[in-house]
């Protein structure tokens, strides 16, 4: 008998199948057992692959992903079918977020296609059921290291019109479009194999944690089909905040961060819709049941800060080169939409050895949130995190350093949070931005402290990661200490020149905290006393919230880096 021959492994391909024909060259030398056994096996390769293939093409042209709530032992690992199976780059628009002063289109496409420039693409504005631009405008601007895609920064539609953008001379179809204050807008999983969802629209009241038994969570491709849908319990919500216990067919998907969303449902009410992307907090060894977090002992860093800014680059430098001469080791930037240089100084910061990294952080009005994202984020690596904004500077006495300072102050293993006051300079009488920095340049302030911001270590945050920006809230058997003032204090520049400062009439990052052109909590210390809702400046303002000369940082500053020869201090403009 001649062997099986012109075998075909073609299974590798699930949409195919390939017959098995077998040659016998001499039928008449075989016995009937010997027919009968290869007859059987062969039957038996049949039904297999018959059965293998009917399930796949199943599978296939029923839109693939059928779940069902079963127990959870039994709960079937999910399958993602890649949408890049095409030899050449398809370009797409994944989804597009109106927001009040502009359109953010998010593009879809693969790495290895060039990125597009603000010259290289267009926005267009077309009619519904036209295929036709009404309008052509350039971008305002373009982010490139957004989840692996790139955001592009569209001026808002005309009314009754609907954004897209053109690329390599063509028009890319509108993708689904989402309104930025009903929108659950980020998703990780996290160590506990729980499920962290950021969402807008819950309308929920700061501080405060919510009763999770009226909330849903939901996981799949298409969340307005119930039957592409699971779904799952709460663990706990609080303002824009919502655990979720992620289930086991999610956790053991390989590829579900391209491709499965999450998103919440209040009892009653309709599902917010969704572009959060379900993703690891860090790696894939997180969601090993072995997984061990990092004993603090054992972090990277001992003192690392997370801040929120937008266009405030040319201040940059000077705070990260400060903090690092206090002892500051990693510095997590939470760019809020800005459109100045912001990468080229986080560039040359890092060409400079110092740990910088920039996170696009599209969402307006959640700094909190995005507080929540970095403790996070930072918990691996950092055993302490400072929360503050880049015009305030931790000014510890000239002897001491900063991790000198939290160390002492933490030997107790209840302390999770330290709470340092905030001094508030004025513009020191300057109506012109100070050439040497701001820490060289205001030099007074208010008597009294306003307020304080903190420093954290990540373990002690209660899973609710409920913050109100100043501060965390703790997880039981864990207490802040607040800090003397002669320990350790924050120089918060606050009041600078009317040409800076006016830029704070523009809408405030923080969740909670009113903008200042709308009439509401207009007493509220998140203002400037004896301002209205109108950016005009006063014509005392550069004298005004001086009590106190306070040239202490200044001193110091002068004194570690300065350059004798020049007078120049590193993040002058040469």
């Amino acid at each position: 008998m001649e062997k099986m021959k012109n075998i075909n492994p073609g299974f590798q391909n699930p949409g195919r199948f390939y017959l098995c024909v077998v040659k016998m060259k001499d039928r008449r030398k075989r016995s009937v057992l010997s027919w009968s056994a290869y007859l059987f096996w062969c039957t038996l390769f049949f039904i297999f692959f018959s059965v293998f293939t009917f399930s796949t093409f199943r599978f296939l042209l029923e839109g693939g992903f059928h779940p069902r709530l079963v127990s959870r032992g039994n709960i079937p690992a999910v399958e993602v079918i890649s949408d890049e199976i095409s030899a050449s780059p398809v370009i797409s628009i994944r989804e597009t977020v109106i927001f009040p002063n502009q359109a953010l289109v998010f593009l879809k496409y693969p790495r290895s296609t060039a990125l597009f420039t603000k010259y290289t693409i267009k926005c267009i504005y077309v009619r519904p059921n036209s295929s036709q631009p009404q309008l052509e405008l350039s971008p305002e601007s373009i982010d490139d290291e957004y989840e692996n895609q790139q955001i592009v920064r569209c001026p808002l539609p005309p009314r009754g019109s609907i954004v897209s953008v053109a690329v390599n001379n063509g028009n890319l179809t509108p993708g689904p479009t989402h309104r930025w204050d009903s929108l659950a807008y980020d998703a990780i999983v996290d160590r506990d194999n729980s499920t962290i969802v950021f969402v807008k629209g819950l309308n929920l009241r700061s501080g405060r944690v919510a009763d999770s038994s009226k909330f849903k969570c939901l996981y799949g491709w298409d969340l307005s089909n119930p039957k592409f849908v699971l779904w799952a319990d709460v663990v706990s919500v609080a303002q824009e905040i919502v655990r979720c216990k992620t289930p086991l067919s999610i956790l053991k998907t390989s590829r579900f961060d391209d491709s499965i969303r999450v998103s919440v449902r209040l009892t009653g009410r309709r599902t917010i819709d969704s572009i959060a992307r379900v993703k690891n907090s860090q790696n894939q060894n997180q969601l090993s049941p072995n997984f061990k977090p990092i004993s603090d002992d054992y972090k990277q860093h001992e003192i690392c800060v997370c801040t929120m800014l937008r266009n405030q680059a040319k201040f940059l430098r000077e705070w990260v080169m400060y903090h690092g001469k206090i002892g500051v080791e990693r510095w997590f930037i939470y760019d809020n939409n800005s459109v100045d240089d912001i990468q080229n100084v986080v560039t040359s910061l890092v060409s400079s050895n110092y740990n910088v990294t920039k996170h696009i952080w599209p969402w307006i009005k959640t700094q909190e949130a995005g507080f929540a994202h970095c403790a996070v984020r930072a918990r691996d690596s950092c055993k302490w995190v400072g929360f503050i904004d880049v015009d305030e500077f931790f000014h510890v006495p000239y002897d001491s350093s900063l991790i000198d300072i939290v160390k002492n102050q933490t030997r107790s293993n209840e302390v999770g949070e330290l709470r340092v006051p905030c001094h508030s300079f004025g513009p020191s009488g300057l109506k012109q931005t100070p050439t040497k920095g701001v820490m060289a340049g205001y030099t007074c302030r208010l008597a009294v402290p306003e307020r304080h911001k903190s420093i954290v270590k990540p373990e002690a945050l209660n899973s609710s990661l409920i913050n109100v920006v100043h501060h965390f809230h703790l997880k039981s058997g864990f207490r802040h200490v607040n800090m003397n003032r002669s320990s350790m204090v924050i120089n918060h520049y606050k009041y600078q020149v009317w040409d800076v400062f006016k830029e704070k009439f523009q809408r405030r990052v923080a969740t909670y905290v009113s903008d200042w052109q709308q009439e509401r909590n207009v007493g509220s210390k998140d203002r400037a006393p004896g301002l209205g809702t109108k950016a005009v400046e006063p014509v005392d303002w550069s004298t005004r919230f001086c009590e106190v000369r306070d040239t202490g940082l200044r001193d110091w500053v002068f004194e570690t880096f300065m350059d004798p020869k020049t007078g120049m201090l590193p993040w002058e403009e040469k």
